[in-house]
């Protein structure tokens, strides 16, 4: 069993959380939430043992085991596939490493059998046997195919490595796993059979992620991290919402009830003060005024930014028609036979298993890469923003984040910039800082600002919420849903795809699906579809 028992966290002046005292117990998943810089990843560092606490102490059996997804994508370069996902359970590995030393010994003596022997009791123990196996089917639960887990590390995809250290933390069953973004860069199948997982996992999970639909799916308990505090709900991500904004309002309105009382007993004792006949009532009110005590409601860590695309013109009839197109990046094709039209209204979730094709279908509708062949055909009224997946060749500059706007849309006046960036979240000293030093969420909010002022009624958006935060993915996602501008993105958040969009398009290797329904319709007619398909 983990738990902490009077922890504190201080950097410096700054205290990140304090005395916070939590059991946590095996068959309950935790969601840790909390603005950026809260202090979401250092909590899961704590419980690792990573980070020492200022105060208090982090407790755990001696023999349990903890299972944490690596951050370090390199760690494991010139490791087989298979052994890095069994090095999830430290002590097997090192047993299987120490019985193939033994064994490979050309002078194997009698002490040497001894300790084999111990050696091969404890693998047998640990499950060693089925070792292999078990990776292998973590593996290809999350998408890794069979031709991939005898090579090393380094011949695969930044994205395989992902799904590589998720097998990783998850093998061998431990005690406690602690996963940090599990679900970034995963693919809609694998986030859905780790949910899967996850939902069937007997022991304890600890987990940090920007996924509302995985938070909830997932979770039966959410740890929130605000007021320098770290509070305990029991539920997921929608009942901590819930609960957190019922509580808030009702702290608001017992102090507005409250300074209505105040209000009320400070015009009595000054209008009958001086009056003897009434004096002791007075006297009575102040004793009670002195009793009331306003709830304390400290300013949240949490920021909304404001997040609103006002087409500047309304688009016409005619919006975009896509014909015949096939495109190639560096001499490979990605698109074939790319047709449909985009129509009034329309807000389209892009799919499919080729993420470069997705990227590539934007570029060559924005013109960036030529196409191969086919039409491109855009309405006279149409006026198209472009937010790409990868962004840094924006922010190679030494401008500030003012004058990076201001150049862009040439705008002169600085009043009306600061008020817009700091709608943004660009506040005070932060609108001053250099574009060229920004962190991944504060350049994705500059490129939301960007096509904010475009005034587009046409909006390509490649992954979006890529670095933000569950606030601003929030406010884009409400902004999105609002605007009458029509819209065509990417995303792996299911949430964010459900709510928006009214239409599916799946990229294939030739040609596309088009679905006019919602996500879930779509989700549950390809699962209809394939239990036909394995029923034959």
């Amino acid at each position: 069993m983990l738990g902490v028992n009077g922890v504190t966290l201080r950097f410096g002046k700054r205290t990140l959380f304090e005395d916070v005292n939590i059991k946590f117990t095996n068959g309950n998943c935790y969601g840790i939430i909390g603005a950026n810089g809260a202090g979401k990843s250092t909590f899961l560092k704590v419980l690792s043992g990573e980070i020492e606490p200022s105060e208090g102490d982090v407790y755990m059996s001696e023999k349990e085991r903890l299972g944490i997804l690596k951050q370090d994508h390199y760690e494991y370069d010139e490791m087989r596939v298979l052994d890095t996902v069994i090095r999830g359970n430290t002590r097997l590995f090192e047993i299987t490493e120490a019985k193939n030393e033994l064994y490979a010994k050309p002078d194997f003596s009698d002490a040497d059998g001894i300790k084999a022997g111990e050696l091969e009791a404890e693998f047998a123990e640990l499950n060693g046997w089925m070792a292999e196996t078990d990776a292998a089917q973590l593996l290809s639960g999350l998408g890794i195919d069979i031709s991939l887990h005898e090579k090393l590390m380094k011949e695969l995809t930044g994205p395989e490595k992902v799904k590589v250290l998720l097998a990783q933390a998850l093998f061998g069953n431990p005690d406690v796993l602690l996963l940090d973004e599990p679900t970034n860069n995963l693919d809609i199948a694998a986030i859905a059979w780790l949910e899967e997982f996850l939902i069937s996992f007997d022991n304890t999970v600890i987990v940090v992620s920007h996924d509302r639909h995985f938070l909830n799916k997932v979770c039966t308990h959410t740890l929130d991290i605000d007021y320098g505090k770290i509070q305990l709900y029991v539920g997921n991500y929608d009942f901590w919402y819930e609960s957190s904004q019922l509580a808030l309002k009702q702290m608001r309105e017992s102090n507005k009830k409250k300074e209505e009382k105040i209000k009320e007993l400070e015009d009595f004792i000054r209008r009958f003060s001086a009056n003897a006949s009434k004096s002791k009532q007075a006297t009575s009110r102040k004793k009670t005024l002195e009793k009331i005590e306003l709830d304390e409601i400290k300013p949240s860590t949490r920021k909304y930014p404001f997040i609103e695309f006002k087409p500047e013109r309304e688009s016409g009839k005619e919006i975009l028609d896509v014909d015949n197109i096939s495109a190639s990046v560096d001499g490979v094709q990605v698109l074939k036979n790319i047709s449909f039209k985009i129509l009034k209204g329309d807000k389209i979730a892009l799919l499919g298993d080729n993420g470069i094709a997705k990227t590539t279908l934007f570029r060559v509708l924005m013109g960036e890469i030529q196409k191969d062949k086919g039409k491109i055909t855009y309405g006279k009224t149409i006026k198209a923003s472009y937010i790409p997946q990868d962004n840094e060749a924006y922010f190679n500059s030494e401008k500030s984040i003012t004058q990076w706007i201001a150049d862009a849309y040439n705008i002169n006046d600085e009043t009306i910039i600061r008020s817009f960036l700091g709608r943004m979240l660009f506040s005070g000293e932060e609108a001053l800082k250099k574009v060229n030093v920004l962190s991944g969420g504060e350049r994705a909010r500059c490129m939301l600002s960007r096509a904010m002022l475009e005034a587009s009624n046409l909006l390509f958006l490649d992954e979006p919420t890529n670095h933000l935060d569950l606030e601003s993915i929030t406010a884009l996602n409400n902004g999105l849903e609002r605007t009458n501008a029509e819209l065509i993105f990417v995303s792996h958040d299911h949430e964010f795809i459900q709510t928006i969009a009214n239409r599916i398009i799946v990229v294939t290797d030739n040609g596309v699906q088009d679905y006019r329904m919602s996500y879930d319709e779509y989700l549950e007619k390809n699962k209809e579809a394939m239990k036909k398909e394995t029923s034959y």
